[in-house]
């Protein structure tokens, strides 16, 4: 028992036994330990730092039979200094607590949200990465636990982070498929949400565009699949005439922690940044044309990823002889390595925060992992 959570046996076991592998990847590498919490009676119980392991879970679930789960993604830091440090992680509490609200969830309390994403970090202080571009990914997630097929929330939950030590998610340049089919997200439905409903509608037109060898799908409103949403798990900017471009929060798209942090670093750097609704026939012709120099996406796992290729899903007509048309931006990974090492460095604390967006973890005290 340490604090106002319990440490299970086998915490220190685990951390003394685990290698930090040479590659890494991303998510590949399960961290030793993890957080869990419970919530019942309309009160949150105990929380329990453990050794990574399967869970308990009922198979009639509502996480699983109802899709009643909400999530997010940060990452602790241990490059620039000796104490590891996270980025904006508040904002990921806040944006938990939209999810969870949106899913008629119970929030999670801040105080545990930080008592469990410090108690994770602190666990793994030594097999954080302290090489540039890795990284501890965090993953709290939040979940009814209630079995039942009744159409309502549970009244049971649990909340819980694993890790993951990572490197920076990355394919390369990516090659982007325009869908113009299916529908990741409605406004009024989940798409403003990080949960598990909202990332199961993007997976066939996401595993179709790797089938046909691009690297990720870009949505479109659900209404007139002519506005511009963003790509499968990252938002979206373009260069537009020198000025950064993004689409504007519709209530669908997902308001990304890194997209608001390149909003306020571009225009911090000089650049004009106009969050706006972008029509995708609109773009395609500014890339014809070269008015769009530069496209990039952002998000928590890959910071900026460049665009390469901007694709049809598929042949427009027969005549296209079996080849979807593609538009590349002239320049590639110009501006999107600017803000990509502008970002990265203040995560890293390579660079001074004058944001103040770092937050340390404090250590846990001595041989609290001994019990």
């Amino acid at each position: 028992m340490i604090g106002t959570f319990d440490v299970a046996p086998g915490v220190a076991a685990a951390l003394r036994k685990f290698e930090l592998p040479e590659r890494l990847g991303f998510g590949a590498v399960p961290a030793p330990v993890m957080f869990a919490v419970d919530w019942s009676e309309g009160r949150w119980g105990r929380g329990r730092l453990l050794p990574y392991g399967p869970i308990d879970m009922l198979p009639g679930a509502r996480a699983l039979q109802y899709a009643e789960l909400v999530f997010e993604g940060l990452k602790a830091y241990r490059v620039g200094a000796e104490a590891p440090n996270l980025f904006r992680p508040r904002e990921n509490w806040l944006r938990l607590a939209r999810s969870a609200d949106r899913l008629s969830m119970p929030p999670v309390p801040e105080d545990l949200f930080f008592q469990a994403i410090d108690a994770v970090v602190a666990a793994c202080f030594d097999i954080i990465p302290r090489q540039s571009g890795r990284s501890l990914y965090l993953r709290p997630f939040l979940f009814g636990t209630e079995a039942g097929y009744l159409l309502r929330n549970s009244t049971a939950f649990t909340f819980m982070i694993i890790a993951n030590p990572v490197e920076i998610y990355s394919s390369g340049a990516m090659r982007v498929s325009i869908e113009r089919d299916d529908v990741r997200a409605a406004v009024g439905g989940v798409g403003a949400a990080k949960t598990s409903a909202n990332y199961a509608a993007s997976l066939r037109a996401s595993s179709a565009a790797v089938a046909r060898g691009m690297t990720v799908a870009l949505w479109l409103d659900a209404r007139e699949q002519r506005w511009i949403q963003e790509l499968s798990g990252m938002n979206l900017f373009a260069v537009i005439d020198g000025d950064l471009h993004t689409p504007s929060l519709d209530g669908a798209i997902l308001p990304g922690v890194t997209r608001d942090s390149l909003i306020t670093l571009g225009r911090h750097v000089g650049f004009k940044v106009i969050e706006r609704r972008m029509s995708i026939d609109e773009l395609l012709a500014q890339i014809g044309s070269g008015a769009c120099s530069e496209l990039f996406a952002c998000g928590t796992a890959a910071i900026v990823s460049p665009i390469a290729v901007l694709a049809e899903a598929r042949p427009p007509t027969a005549a296209a002889g079996g080849r979807a048309q593609e538009h590349v931006p002239h320049r590639l990974d110009v501006v999107a390595a600017q803000m990509r090492e502008a970002l990265l460095a203040i995560q890293e604390r390579r660079a001074p925060d004058i944001f103040g967006w770092t937050r340390d973890v404090p250590p846990l005290p001595a041989g609290a992992l001994d019990g």
